[in-house]
């Protein structure tokens, strides 16, 4: 009997142990996802579908980011030698933080036979984010550099995204975006201390530049009159 109960309780301590484990660890829901791709190619326009994965490991105060395609999306009308050909491609980020991440890959490690289907190399990249919250991971642009020339390929059937994470933001990072780490448009780029709107031409610049210059005739008109 006295066994029985040890046992008893050693089960339940595992089980209880092994909950704590699944309560602590991030949630995450991936998907392999279909996206259809429009190319611009040197040669014109192509289209087709890969299965999409993207996955995500913790690495320091950031997460390492690998996107995988399970089938060529573009084909060249000659031979692309070893090396010949660099991918890249941006993953964007959803709900609790909204931003592109740059991904990359190798070079081709094979040859590519002509009018074949050009296999991706998996793409790499680290999103550290400034936010914690559930983000999600969707594919974005693909581009794919060859023999001096750029094929350009956009998601055309606006996909969902490939993985749902919980994230937790990198410490002491601050969200200097003001949109959820999306650039807003809202902050004019500043090309020296003052001179930021004033040289832009926006409409914003032209309330500036009138104020400027009204500030300017009232202090004249100002010096008139006392004269």
């Amino acid at each position: 009997m006295p066994n029985r109960k040890r046992s008893t309780a050693l089960a339940l301590a595992s089980a209880l142990a092994g909950s704590a484990v699944l309560l602590t660890a991030p949630a995450a829901h991936a998907d392999v996802v279909d996206v259809a791709y429009d190319c611009k190619t040197p040669i014109g326009d192509k289209s087709a579908v890969s299965p999409i994965d993207i996955k995500a490991v913790k690495e320091g105060d950031g997460y390492k980011l690998t996107m995988s395609f399970q089938k060529g999306v573009s084909s060249s009308p000659v031979e692309l030698g070893k090396g010949a050909m660099s991918p890249s491609a941006v993953v964007l980020t959803g709900g609790a933080e909204k931003v592109s991440v740059p991904v990359s890959g190798p070079p081709n490690p094979e040859a590519v036979p002509a009018n074949t289907p050009i296999k991706i190399t998996d793409l790499s990249g680290t999103y550290t984010p400034k936010k914690s919250g559930k983000v999600t991971f969707t594919a974005g642009v693909l581009t794919i550099k060859a023999l001096g020339t750029t094929t350009t390929c956009t998601p055309g059937n606006s996909p969902k995204p490939s993985l749902e994470l919980d994230v937790t933001a990198a410490a002491g990072a601050k969200d200097t975006t003001g949109s959820g780490g999306a650039t807003t448009g809202d902050t004019l780029p500043q090309t020296g201390p003052a001179d930021s709107a004033l040289a832009l031409g926006t409409l914003g610049g032209t309330v500036l530049l009138t104020g400027a210059a009204g500030m300017l005739w009232l202090t004249r008109r100002g010096r008139r009159a006392r004269s």
